[in-house]
C-alpha cells in the first residue's frame, strides 16, 4: 500500500477524561485543540504481580496528573514536564486506526505533546525492543500518518542515567507556589550568568540560605537557569542565565 493510501484510511477516536466520545473522524481533520482537550483512552488499574509499573504524576505543565504506564513512560514525562518549549501533556491522548494490506490496525500513542514547533505524538519503548518486526511495523504505519498532517513523530528509549536522574532531582522543586517570589526576584536581580552552584546558593545575604538553595534549584526547574545535566549536579556546576 502506497502511503497516500494509508494516510487516507486512518481515522482517529479520543474520549473526554469522563469517557463520552470527543472525536471520531478522519486523523487528519481531527482540530488538535479537540484532541488537547482527550482524556487516557485506557485506563489501568493496580493488582498484585502486574508487570508494569503504573502511576500518576502531577505535572507543573498540566497543573494536574498526568498517567504512566512504564518508569520509562514515567522518564519521558518527566522530560517533558521540564521542557520550556511543551506546554501541554496528554497521555494515551487516542485511539488510531489505518487499514493495511486489508487489515485493520489499532495503536494507541503514549504520549500527544504541544510543543513551541508543533504537535509531537510520542511513543515509549525500551531500545532493545525496537527491532521486533511487530514493534518496527505499528511504529512504521504510525510516523507516516503522523507526519503526514505535519506534526512530529518521536520513538523515545532510555535517557543518559546521569541526566534523568537530575531531571527527576530537579521535578522535585517544580511546585512554583512554594516559593517566594521576593526571593526568586532577588536570584534574578543577582549577576548569576557564569557562577557555580554553590555561589548561587550565596547569591542573596539576606535570605535563609536553605530557602535560596531551593529558589535555585526552582529556578533551573522553570528554565530561567540552566546548567549540563550529563553528570550529576554538585555545586560546581556553572548556571546561565536562560537567553
Amino acid at each position: 500500500m502506497l502511503d497516500h493510501d494509508l494516510v487516507a484510511t486512518a481515522a482517529v477516536r479520543a474520549k473526554y477524561p469522563d469517557g463520552a466520545e470527543l472525536v471520531n473522524g478522519g486523523f487528519t481533520e481531527a482540530p488538535i485543540e479537540r484532541l488537547l482537550a482527550a482524556g487516557p483512552w485506557r485506563t489501568f488499574r493496580w493488582y498484585l504481580g502486574q508487570k508494569h509499573y503504573s502511576g500518576s504524576y502531577w505535572s507543573a505543565t498540566e497543573r494536574a496528573h498526568v498517567i504512566y504506564e512504564s518508569r520509562l513512560e514515567l522518564a519521558r514525562l518527566l522530560y517533558a514536564d521540564f521542557d520550556p518549549g511543551v506546554s501541554r501533556i496528554i497521555a494515551q491522548p487516542f485511539l488510531v486506526t489505518v487499514q493495511v494490506d486489508g487489515a485493520v490496525r489499532r495503536h494507541i500513542p503514549d504520549f500527544l505533546l504541544l510543543a513551541d514547533a508543533g504537535p509531537v505524538v510520542v511513543d515509549v519503548k525500551p531500545a532493545d525492543r525496537l527491532s521486533r518486526p511487530e514493534v518496527a511495523f505499528t511504529f512504521g504505519w504510525c510516523r507516516t500518518v503522523v507526519e503526514a498532517r505535519g506534526w512530529r513523530y518521536q520513538v523515545w528509549s532510555e535517557p543518559p542515567a546521569a541526566e534523568v536522574d537530575n531531571i527527576r532531582f530537579l521535578a522535585g522543586y517544580r511546585r512554583d507556589w512554594l516559593f517566594n517570589a521576593g526571593l526568586l526576584e532577588d536570584l534574578c536581580r543577582a549577576d548569576l550568568d557564569g557562577v557555580t552552584l554553590e555561589s548561587a546558593f550565596g547569591a542573596v545575604a539576606n535570605w535563609d540560605p536553605g530557602l535560596v538553595r531551593a529558589a535555585v534549584f526552582h529556578l533551573l526547574w522553570s528554565g530561567r537557569l540552566v546548567t549540563e545535566l550529563d553528570r550529576p549536579l554538585s555545586g560546581d556546576h556553572v548556571v546561565r542565565c536562560a537567553r
